[in-house]
């Protein structure tokens, strides 16, 4: 029982953590998957919103909500497709790509913090680990 409670106790700090991390940017962690899932796309950062619901695991219409919030506030913009204008696509704006550029650079920072006493061979013994305890409880 302990590992579980110090397991609990350490997402529940990281969480609190990387959610500070993003709202000091204006995001929470949705809005975040939305926008960083655009920026690892290839320019011109765009994705369909078929795509883009598949990259963030997402149903959607969670999708077409988080989309609605961004675009609002000038992130992300929604365009008929170039290759076939029968479908749109969603684009990352460059207001979006400067606040998801700065977004990731303190997140890495937040998460290097939180493993700030691992190296990384114990780093990589710990994944391990949390990945056997994650296929134990899928059975």
């Amino acid at each position: 029982m302990a590992v579980f409670a110090r397991l609990t106790r350490a997402h529940l700090a990281a969480t609190r953590a990387i959610e500070a991390t993003l709202g000091a940017h204006g995001l929470n962690r949705g809005e975040f998957d939305l926008l960083a899932s655009l920026r690892r796309s290839s320019a011109p950062y765009r994705l369909s919103p078929g795509d883009l619901a598949r990259a963030m695991v997402l149903s959607p219409a969670a999708t077409t909500n988080r989309l609605q919030r961004l675009e609002e506030r000038g992130l992300v913009v929604r365009r008929p497709d170039p290759a076939d204008g029968r479908f749109g696509v969603v684009e990352l704006t460059g207001a979006g790509r400067a606040v998801v550029d700065a977004a990731v650079t303190d997140h890495v920072a937040t998460l290097d913090r939180l493993l700030g006493g691992l190296r990384g061979a114990d780093r990589e013994a710990f994944t391990g680990l949390l990945a056997a305890v994650e296929r134990n409880a899928g059975e």
